[in-house]
């Protein structure tokens, strides 16, 4: 394939070019790293043996500093220049229920018609691996002159978005200028995500013996008009012009109750609500709406908190509203984006935005410029037999690089 000539370094070799016969040279690695990944197996907060891995891996391939924080991320330091360019990509993963089902083993770590099979494969080690190897390549080539390049491989993603990136920000003094969340984007462009809000509401009921329900108040029954409220709301946003991603989305994802025993009147009822979020949407409009669902009823809502401990034994704590973020087309880093990817496939990327949260909740924050890029299909995430394209590995490391160099 014709190749555009692209900046020169000093040895007159194109740069670019210079890139592509690397990747060649350390594809074989990169991929036998990804299986690696694989086979280890990570659950949200439980991810020490991946992380003990990320570390000794980032150690072997020459990192100027590797950090294994209180929550358990590893972080690699390329460079030391006055540019800050962060890589994130999250090491833990869902839990695998359904092996049964899968037509290979999940922590196997196989190949098979090109592509990685396996939990983790495409949410998200093929992106870590990616992105670690990125930093290495970039130091190799020479493409570090004025820059820092962090590469966080970030644990408790799944329940806590963001939370382990926010850590790493605000203990280990990490202030990048740009971050890229590596997560699945079918190596398409990201430029932002939808927002997302989890909500508990409550609901007081009267105990009593199930032989004689009109001594007591069943908590249950009173939860009813608010779940057709919930419901109503829901086919009003279905039902809204605009594609998925562009409008918003409420669903009723759990509902527990409250009971002496199975003959008991339900003392108290509970549902969670899950709230997505675009452009615009604010905590006060959420607030808003919440408040008409639960009205007249005696109802008690919330933002949900979800709380846990890391594998270090720090506890976690995610207060579940995260709102939308986007990013310009005119900005820097989106410029130095589509250089990239130009640079490496003679074509402009793809955009995108994610329906779903990321660890970009965590640079909106800190109001970081922030991208995201990854292999593979969000869609494999959680599924039986989750795999990543071989080539899509290669191409999303071969874009870090590129990044890199550009930025």
């Amino acid at each position: 394939m014709m190749v555009k000539i692209q900046v020169v370094n000093k040895r007159g070799v194109n740069r670019m070019l210079e890139i592509k016969e690397f990747m060649k040279n350390v594809e074989k690695d990169l991929i036998d790293f990804c299986q690696n990944l694989v086979r280890i197996k990570s659950f949200t907060g439980r991810e020490e043996e991946v992380s003990r891995y990320m570390e000794k891996k980032m150690i072997e391939l020459g990192y100027d500093e590797v950090i294994v924080d209180g929550l358990g991320s590893v972080i690699g330091r390329m460079g030391t220049g006055d540019k800050k360019l962060l890589f994130d990509s999250h090491i833990d993963t869902v839990a695998v229920d359904d092996e049964k089902d899968w037509s290979v083993d999940p922590f196997g770590g196989v190949i098979k018609d090109g592509k990685l099979f396996g939990r983790g494969s495409v949410d998200m080690k093929s992106a870590g691996a990616a992105s670690v190897y990125a930093g290495y390549i970039a130091k190799e080539l020479g493409l570090l002159e004025g820059k820092t390049i962090y590469v966080s491989t970030s644990v408790m993603e799944e329940d806590y978005d963001g939370e382990a990136l926010l850590y790493e920000f605000e203990n280990l003094g990490i202030k990048p200028d740009y971050a890229v969340i590596c997560e699945a984007t079918q190596c398409r462009l990201a430029i932002g995500q939808r927002g997302r809000a989890l909500m508990k509401i409550d609901m007081e009921g009267v105990s009593a013996h199930g032989s004689a329900p009109e001594k007591g108040v069943n908590a249950v029954y009173k939860m009813v008009e608010i779940i057709n409220r919930i419901e109503d709301l829901e086919k009003k946003y279905i039902n809204m012009a605009g594609k998925i991603g562009e409008k918003p989305s409420i669903a009723l994802t759990k509902i527990e109750c409250e009971t002496a025993s199975y003959n008991a009147i339900p003392s108290k009822s509970t549902v969670y609500v899950d709230r997505r979020l675009i452009k615009g949407e604010t905590y006060e409009i959420v607030e808003n709406e919440m408040n008409e669902i639960v009205e007249g009823t005696g109802a008690t809502w919330e933002i949900f908190k979800v709380i846990g401990k890391s594998w270090t034994g720090e506890e976690v704590v995610l207060n579940s509203f995260m709102p939308f973020w986007d990013i310009s087309l005119e900005h820097g880093l989106t410029k130095a984006a589509f250089k990239a990817y130009e640079d490496g496939n003679e074509r402009k990327p793809e955009l995108m935005m994610w329906d779903f949260s990321t660890n970009g909740v965590a640079t909106d924050k800190l109001n970081i410029p922030t991208i995201g890029f990854g292999p593979g299909d969000s869609k494999m995430a959680h599924v039986k037999d989750e795999h990543c394209p071989i080539d899509d590995i290669v191409k999303a490391c071969e874009f870090y690089t590129n990044l890199i160099k550009n930025i």
